[in-house]
């Protein structure tokens, strides 16, 4: 039996009733069909020069709204999160970013023309999330919006002698249409991705989520997965100490109680496409993969031949690179995210420029 924390609703944190007897359990039931999910890493889409080697969780985990900022500093550069009064975005408000990049996605895709304007059809919306119709579901997309617009980021970038700062939203505006009377439905919404936003996007610097992140009961185990995802991939297993973990996914809890979260999971093992394992001696967690991401993406890697003079011009956007060994790279990624390059030459020179520009010279 399941109940839901009435203290706040829109946060959709669903906690189980006694003591869970399998994975499934500690799911939420899948509601409707899903598709196919993406996640835009908005910390690397814009601070790939400064700050790559740190995660940036921009979005609150916590039931209470999160009104203090956030700031992150390495080398002298540094970024702030910066809510608004209503309180920072929370990891559920970044479902409707997931829901429109999902749609840009397929447009890209199907070689159609994209906006950074996104009309979205609210039952759509919660359906594809794995959420309830309810009327209450629908008033805690309107908060949610709010939430996404009032959340600022501000960033300082230094190159050579000189000091660039920036700030910049996660959305820049939401236009909510609902039927008329004071109990109205909600029908539609249109969402302003910034600018920021919507080039990474078109960067296509996003990845593939499993169909039961929607289902996953608590923020941490989604923001847990999202950093398995990012970093494990495809690769049979990937290692991290837990304090650096906790540090990764924003959250507020002590070390003690993280560490107790991290052995429900591998308790449980009900986290998607991967397992987790901790050894508690070295304080050490490694992530497992279950063989979900490397089946689909051996299945669908994109077999076409590029042209000769692409490989010298690749080398010359990617300097000190092993270009066969972004091409590799580049194969799955175009299998994983299920893309058919209409301009595979010109496509592929973009991929090594890219890759340049966020991990310089080896």
């Amino acid at each position: 039996m399941l109940r839901m924390v009435t203290e706040t609703p829109n946060l959709f944190d669903y906690v189980p009733q006694g003591e869970p007897k399998k994975p499934s359990d500690m799911l939420l039931p899948d509601r409707h069909p899903q598709h196919d999910l993406f996640i835009c890493d908005v910390a690397d889409a814009v601070l790939k020069d400064m700050l790559a080697h740190m995660e940036h969780p921009f979005y609150a985990l916590s039931k209470k709204p999160e009104i203090n900022v956030r700031r992150y500093e390495h080398n002298g550069n540094w970024i702030e999160i910066i809510p608004s009064v209503k309180g920072l975005a929370t990891i559920y408000d970044k479902d409707i970013l997931i829901y429109c990049i999902s749609q840009i996605m397929a447009k890209l895709k199907n070689g159609d023309p994209v906006s950074p304007r996104v009309s979205i059809n609210s039952r759509d919306l919660l359906i594809f999330t794995n959420r309830g119709t309810a009327g209450k579901d629908y008033a805690a997309l309107t908060e949610a919006m709010d939430r996404l617009a009032g959340t600022r980021i501000s960033t300082n970038i230094k190159t050579g002698d000189e000091e660039q700062y920036d700030t910049f939203g996660l959305i820049d505006a939401a236009s909510i249409r609902r039927k008329h009377g004071r109990n109205g439905r909600l029908l539609w919404c249109e969402v302003k991705l910034s600018e920021w936003v919507f080039n990474a996007i078109r960067s296509q610097e996003v990845l593939t989520l499993h169909r039961d992140y929607f289902r996953l009961r608590k923020p941490i185990e989604r923001r847990v997965y999202e950093i398995a995802r990012k970093h494990c991939g495809s690769q049979a297993s990937w290692k991290i100490s837990l304090p650096l973990l906790l540090k990764k996914t924003g959250a507020q809890s002590p070390l003690k109680r993280f560490r107790e979260m991290i052995r429900d999971l591998v308790n449980y093992d009900h986290l998607p496409d991967y397992s987790v394992s901790f050894d508690s001696e070295s304080d050490t967690v490694t992530f497992l993969n279950r063989g979900s991401m490397h089946s689909v993406v051996e299945s669908q890697s994109w077999l076409g031949h590029l042209d000769g003079e692409t490989y010298h011009d690749a080398r010359t956007v990617a300097p000190g690179w092993d270009i066969r060994e972004i091409e590799r790279a580049w194969r799955l990624w175009l299998g994983e995210q299920e893309i058919e390059p209409k301009h595979p030459d010109k496509h592929f020179i973009a991929f090594c420029k890219s890759w340049f520009e966020k991990r310089g010279r080896p």
